[in-house]
């Protein structure tokens, strides 16, 4: 079976830089970078806990992340309809900025057709 793209949920516990959206900002551009997305925009907001939410708008479709400083824990969704994306160039940025203790991906083929 095809998919019209594939989603990966990743989730970090233990990690660093929680509370910073300026670096995650810069994390999530440099996972697109690496991926070999095409950014077209970022958007990210601080919340009243030290967390944050971001997003960079991909042409591929997208790549988020939320942070939870008080559990130590971030989601991050890498989602693309382009066939060629590294996921595996982007969660090695993502162990670079956020230095997770533990991680977890699971992928998701998102519009199967038969």
């Amino acid at each position: 079976m095809n998919a019209l793209g594939r989603h990966f949920l990743i989730e970090l516990w233990e990690a660093d830089n929680l509370d910073k959206p300026e670096i995650g900002e810069e994390a999530l551009v440099e996972t697109v970078r690496a991926t070999g997305g095409t950014l077209l925009d970022t958007r990210f907001v601080p919340f009243p806990n030290g967390g944050y939410s971001g997003v960079c708008i991909i042409a591929e479709s997208h790549v988020t992340i939320h942070t939870w400083p008080e559990h130590n824990y971030a989601a991050v969704d890498m989602f693309t309809c382009g066939p060629n994306m590294d996921f595996d160039a982007g969660i090695e940025i993502l162990k670079k900025y956020f230095a997770p203790k533990s991680i977890q991906v699971a992928e998701v083929r998102r519009g199967m057709i038969a």
